[in-house]
């Protein structure tokens, strides 16, 4: 179906993207800045309004592409797994958008009612896209990719666990490389998906 492969289109040029302006604004901001040790939301409040909260942005969008090509296909939307997995996706383009337009606050100050919104903004796009892709790994349409999908989502999990655990008994040792490590898998759910709508639908898939 030309309109799931185009959303498919869609949806990895905007993650390819987004990437390119996360690697841009790494390379834009202070050398001082370590991004072993902070986190890509630290970098992102050093240059305010800049190109990685429009990374973040162009994310939200291709997956929002990705939505719709979810809904052009697959289970009907009330069953299960996919108006939960469809919900759960919502909620990861909900969080990052939250988290681009709330900045964090800057390394080494206290936190403020504005750095709470994102960091909570952010855990629940963190969880919530890795519960989704379990969900969606579990859709016919999507079954040659379920292997590959649950592997993402329980690495994902791991090094959600590290971070976390480099937040607070860690004293936020390696955090950044955590946290960076964590995103690059999570987005591998993203284009994995997207992967797979670009693919022409043959009869048996779109059965």
């Amino acid at each position: 179906m030309p309109g799931i492969r185009n959303t498919g289109v869609l949806a990895l040029g905007g993650i390819a993207l987004a990437a390119l302006l996360t690697v841009i604004g790494h390379l834009e901001v202070n050398d001082d800045l370590n991004p072993w040790a902070l986190t890509i939301s630290d970098f992102a409040v050093s240059d305010r309004g800049g190109v990685i909260d429009a990374a973040m942005v162009v994310l939200a969008l291709a997956t929002v592409a990705l939505l719709q090509g979810l809904r052009r296909t697959g289970p009907p939307a009330e069953s299960v797994p996919g108006r939960p997995a469809e919900l759960l996706l919502g909620a990861w383009v909900g969080g990052l958008l939250l988290a681009a337009v709330v900045p964090t606050n800057e390394p080494g100050t206290a936190m403020t009612t504005a750095a709470y919104v994102h960091r909570y903004a952010s855990v629940a796009a963190f969880l919530a896209l890795p519960a989704a892709g379990w969900l969606l790994a579990r859709r016919p349409d999507l079954a040659s990719a379920a292997r590959t999908l649950r592997a993402l989502v329980l690495l994902s999990l791991a090094l959600a666990a590290a971070m976390v655990w480099s937040a607070y008994p860690g004293g936020r040792v390696l955090i950044g490389l955590a946290e960076r490590l964590l995103i690059l898998t999570e987005v591998g759910v993203l284009a994995t998906v997207a992967l797979l709508q670009t693919r022409p639908v043959t009869p048996a898939r779109a059965a």
